[in-house]
Formats: C-alpha cells, structure tokens, sequence
C-alpha cells in the first residue's frame, strides 16, 4: 500500500524524506503542502532558503481534497515528509499521540524573538496538550459575519453586533422578502459556524475545549443544548429561508445570494471575500460590510473571542535527520519578506509585525479588520471538524446536518453527540 501510495504522489518524493541526508553533510527535507493557488507563497520560500541552505527543501504539491488521506497513509512509513501542511488541532492529534511529530515548544522557548514573531493566539492553537508542534505558514482565516451595508442602510439597520439587532434585522429583511441568512445546508460545516460562535457566546471556549481534550459528556454542558436551541428558533423564524438545506456552498451557489442582494448576511471564513471580489465585484468593493459575532443574551462569552481557522501550520517529522534545517526553514516564516509575499497575496498574515505591512493588501481596511480581531482575541478556536480526530468530525456534521434539517430535536442532538467516540 505504501509503495502504491508513494506512486501517487510522485515517485520522486520517495525515499527522500526521514530517512535521508544528515544536516552537516547536505541532504533533502521533503514537505508535503497542500496544492492550491496559494502555494506560490510556500514555493518563493523554498526557493529562496535553497540558495543557501546545504541541506535542501522539496516541495510536494498534493491535490487538496486528498490531503489529509494521502498524508495519513504515510505518515507512520519510513517515506513520510520532513515538513508537512496542517490545520493544527485533530488534524495531527494523532500524529502527535503516536510520537510522529517534534516538539517545537524548546525551540521557541530558546529563540524569544522567533516566537514573538508570532500572535499569541494563532500560535496557542497549532498547540496539543499544551505543546507547540506547529509554526503558523498561511493567512489568518476567522470566521465573520459579512452583510450587505445598502440593504442595511435602506431598510434603517444597524450591523448586527447583538442578538437584539440580528433579529431585528431577520424580521424586517423577511417582510421584504429579502433572505436574511445565506447559508449553504448542503455543506453541514457552514451550519457548524453557528453552532460554535453561539456556544462560544453563550459559555465561552471551555466547554469546546473539554470535548477536543477527549471528554465527549461535555456535548451534554446545558450551553451546548442551548445553542442548538437557539440554531433551531433561528431556522423557525426564517433567518436561513426555506430552501438553505438544498442550496450549497461549494457550488458558489450560497456566496452568490449575498453578492447579488438576495440575501443581507452570510457567516463564512474571511476566505470569502476574495470569492466575492471574483465574482461579485462591485459588491465586494461597495457594498460588503464585516462584522465579529452578535453577542448572545445572558451569555458568559467573550464577544472579542475568534472562531475558524487560525491559520494552516508547518509541522516538523519526530525522525528528521535534519531538524536543525527544518527549525532554520521554520524561522523563515517569521520574517517580514514571507509575511509581504502573503500580504501581496490577499492574506494577513499570524506575525506581530503584519499590521505594518496591510496598507499593501488589496482591501487595507478588511486586512486590518482580520488582524486586529485576532489579535485583540482572548481566544480562537480551531473549527471544530479541524479540532476533533477525522472520524469523530465526520459523524459531528452529520449530527449537526441532522439537527439544521429538523430531522432531530436539540436534546436529541445532544444525546447523539455525547454518545460520540
């Protein structure tokens, strides 16, 4: 199996990652990246830490939706990469529990200005147990509430920064027969945005973080039931219209009701924007507004707290021949050429010292927006189907899809979550 799937992603990369080269003598780190239009940032560093590194770095290129499979089968063969792509959190949990992946925390401990580099809470969330084994290598992608600022403006709304303004808003957008929500229900992880920023305001982070720490009762805290009640009132009075579950993310087809003014407001990762200005333009640059989530009524949360996807991460393999080297690629993401090439991008990136470099992005008010939302955050949480182990996650969007589609009850969704393993 192993050789097959060292086939499928280039015989080439075989045979040249743990294995090989010694970090005094020369040698090669493979790293495996996730393969999309953003991986030119990640292909300028390579080149550039090649030109003077001995030990030389290998970029391989997976198709994304077969990442994350194509890494688990070989992560625990003499062929696994050097450096490998991730989200943090479930998704190298059990890499991490078999031994697989180095400890970062000595060497950010030893180089403070290596982890000063770095937000605080984006660097907390590449954490398991306390421990750093990932070294943030993307944009920062929370999660927000955008909304349409001229169909606010004419029908006499404020941006929905409380509970009491995001239903005025559904009420007087349904009389207009405006969609007050896009959501696409076909993709059950756009419904898993609402369930984590309401628990989050309702509880705050820790009764999440029980349930990725591996204490699955904590589905039966009264705040998770709490939010799937308030998800259920949201879906009953409309806020979502009546087709969401059939309608998808994906296929653009959720997006294009907000950027056409079918619908005033959408919650989506902050990736959406460059969608927007893809494919709706004028939209994007005129009319699209961005706020944090509302805060909820007689919730403990911290209305400044972030969820989503802190960033992607690079991870170091345990049995690198070359750590030294890896540690010295590592570094290079803390630096400002790195973080001006993900600015130039349309990212903003985890460093302290982005916030200078945003007037260069392509909406400096947007970037600053992201940047100064996590770094003002007390906390942010790593979406929940990245937090959890891949097989727990599936089964919780099926839960979650089940719930939004009224096909069970809230109490029933949390029966079915606490029975989770």
């Amino acid at each position: 199996m192993v050789g097959a799937v060292c086939l499928g992603l280039l015989t080439a990369a075989c045979g040249s990652g743990s294995g090989s080269g010694s970090s005094s003598g020369g040698g090669t780190l493979t790293a495996y990246v996730y393969g999309d239009g953003a991986v030119k940032v990640q292909e300028a560093a390579v080149a550039e830490f090649n030109k003077t590194s001995k030990v030389k770095v290998k970029l391989v290129e997976i198709p994304g939706d077969s990442y994350q499979n194509k890494l688990n089968a070989v992560m625990s063969s003499p062929n696994a990469p050097d450096l490998l792509y991730n989200w943090g959190g479930g998704s190298i949990k059990p890499f991490v529990d078999a031994g697989e992946l180095l400890d970062l925390t000595p060497y950010l401990t030893q180089d403070s200005s290596f982890k000063s580099s770095f937000l605080p809470s984006v660097l907390a969330a590449g954490a398991i147990d306390g421990k750093n084994y990932g070294i943030p290598m993307r944009g920062m992608q929370p999660v927000v509430l955008f909304y349409n600022k001229t169909l606010f403006t004419q029908n006499g709304l404020q941006a929905p920064t409380t509970w009491a303004a995001l239903q005025t808003a559904i009420t007087t957008l349904k009389a207009k027969n405006i969609t007050p929500v896009a959501l696409g229900g076909a993709d059950a992880w756009t419904e898993q945005m609402w369930l984590e920023e309401l628990l989050d305001r309702i509880a705050g982070p820790s009764v999440f973080q029980k349930i990725a720490g591996g204490d699955s009762s904590a589905w039966g805290d009264p705040a998770v039931l709490k939010a799937a009640q308030t998800a259920k009132q949201l879906i009953d009075d409309g806020a979502f219209g009546k087709t969401f579950t059939a309608t998808s993310y994906t296929n653009n087809a959720a997006p294009t009701l907000l950027g056409t003014g079918k619908a005033a407001m959408q919650l989506m990762g902050t990736w959406d924007y460059s969608n927007q200005l893809a494919n709706h333009k004028e939209f994007a640059t005129k009319d699209e507004g961005w706020v944090n989530f509302p805060t909820v009524d007689g919730g403990t949360g911290d209305a400044a707290d972030v969820v989503g996807n802190p960033t992607n991460y690079w991870s170091v393999n345990a049995h690198t021949k070359n750590k030294d080297a890896a540690v010295a690629f590592l570094k290079a993401m803390a630096t400002a050429d790195y973080a001006n090439k993900l600015v130039a991008n349309g990212d903003v990136p985890a460093t302290t010292s982005a916030k200078d470099l945003l007037s260069s992005s392509p909406n400096p008010a947007f970037a600053q927006f992201q940047y100064d939302m996590v770094q003002k955050a007390p906390s942010f949480q790593l979406s929940w189907d990245q937090a959890l182990p891949a097989k727990q996650a599936t089964q919780m969007t099926t839960e979650i899809g089940k719930l939004f589609a009224g096909q069970v009850s809230p109490e029933q969704f949390v029966t079915d979550m606490k029975a989770l393993k």
